[in-house]
């Protein structure tokens, strides 16, 4: 019997993460609803991550900001690794750990939700960030692998996804943060779905160059 290819080996391994992943279904649906509430009422979501995981992270916050389906009014969302001045600046004033850390203590308010990303669980980083959000009233919710894990522990809610390889866990990671996205926008209020701008009232079509003389008089000038 010839050996299971790369690629036989990875849907195995997603295959065998799905079961337990499709009981995330109700803390996703109440994720999304909580969100919902929280930002259409002026409250924001802040999200950081590290490496695949920032990415998935500023998948995220793109998808609310912009939007996923139809049009919809934008949602205040901030990936924090994506302000690199400040990352930077911070990483090298008070060290890697205090980058995202400092950025909640700046940009959270009461009652805002704070969302971090982690395969391990175990990012220095993310812990000092989960500890400033408690400490500032935030919400703060787990994307992670495996549980039990220290990020799981440090937030109030933790979805974490029961596969031993990374990549299993961050191919879930991005399924749940369309999947919020869907509950958010199933739960917005009716008044707030759409933003599309009326079109503006047609005026008369002007052709060429208008010139403004010192006396204040201007003389159309044809092109």
């Amino acid at each position: 019997m010839p050996a299971p290819t790369l690629l036989e080996e990875h849907l195995a391994q997603l295959a065998a993460a799905l079961p337990p992943y499709r009981r995330c279904e109700p803390l996703l649906a109440r994720w999304g609803a909580t969100l919902a509430r929280r930002l259409t009422a002026g409250g924001r979501l802040l999200v950081a991550g590290n490496g695949g995981s920032a990415a998935e992270a500023q998948h995220l916050t793109a998808e609310l900001v912009g939007k996923l389906r139809d049009d919809r009014q934008p949602l205040s969302a901030i990936a924090l690794h994506a302000e690199t001045s400040a990352l930077t600046a911070i990483g090298n004033d008070y060290g890697y750990d205090e980058v995202f850390a400092r950025q909640v203590r700046a940009h959270g308010r009461r009652d805002d939700v704070l969302l971090l990303l982690s395969t391990s669980g175990g990012s220095g980083n993310l812990l000092a960030a989960a500890r400033a959000g408690r400490d500032v009233g935030l919400r703060c919710w787990a994307l992670t692998g495996p549980a039990p894990n220290p990020l799981a522990d440090a937030c109030h809610e933790v979805l974490a996804v029961e596969s031993p390889d990374s990549q299993v866990v961050q191919e879930l990671h991005l399924v749940s943060s369309h999947l919020l996205c869907e509950y958010v926008e199933q739960a917005l209020p009716e008044n707030l779905e759409s933003t599309v701008p009326a079109a503006p009232a047609a005026g008369p079509v002007r052709a060429g160059v208008e010139v403004v003389l010192d006396g204040g008089a201007s003389r159309p000038v044809e092109a």
